[in-house]
């Protein structure tokens, strides 16, 4: 496989979708006005998957990717399909979750795990080490990347995690939190 063909697609296509699929699902907690219904609850829950991605997305943008990280990006992927199970059947019970909201949940599930299957294919033999399988033993040192990745890219990336992820579902968090203190015996 050409390396270089799988960190571009991962960088400039995987990255960028996942991105905008977490927008648009908060675009759709808004329309459903998720704080009168399921309220900040069910933002916590948005809020820990994005800390089960982030680590692993962080790791592979900073890190050599070794054993250790392939291997923190599978824990952090099964725990991120945990609690996305979690979060459906928690919203399911407290709100209408419409097709739209559906379909959008199926790319935020898809892209890490297309994400996570380009890096163990480039990494093939690191994975296969994991399991005592393969020609190379496992290797756990944590390394930085060498060479780095493009410091604007990482920059812009990082930005647009802030703008687009981490402030939105804070917003989110507030909106909540300001609603259930306005009206208290609603809930």
């Amino acid at each position: 496989m050409d390396t270089s063909a799988a960190q571009t697609v991962l960088m400039y296509f995987v990255l960028p979708a996942w991105l905008a699929a977490g927008f648009a699902d908060y675009l759709c907690h808004r329309a459903a006005s998720i704080e009168t219904t399921s309220g900040w609850e069910e933002t916590l829950l948005h809020l820990l998957q994005l800390v089960e991605m982030a680590i692993p997305t962080l790791a592979a943008i900073f890190l050599e990717i070794n054993a250790l990280v392939i291997g923190i990006m599978i824990v952090c992927l099964l725990a991120h399909e945990a609690t996305a199970i979690w979060d459906v059947s928690y919203a399911y019970r407290t709100r209408e979750v419409t097709p739209t909201a559906q379909h959008v949940h199926a790319f935020l599930e898809m892209l890490p795990l297309m994400g996570l299957l380009i890096v163990i294919t480039v990494h093939w033999q690191q994975f296969l080490s994991l399991f005592g399988l393969g020609q190379e033993t496992p290797e756990f040192a944590v390394r930085l990347r060498q060479p780095p990745l493009p410091w604007m890219y990482v920059s812009v990336v990082l930005l647009l995690v802030v703008l687009f992820e981490v402030l939105p579902y804070m917003e989110e968090l507030v909106r909540g939190v300001r609603a259930e203190r306005s009206q208290p015996d609603q809930k």
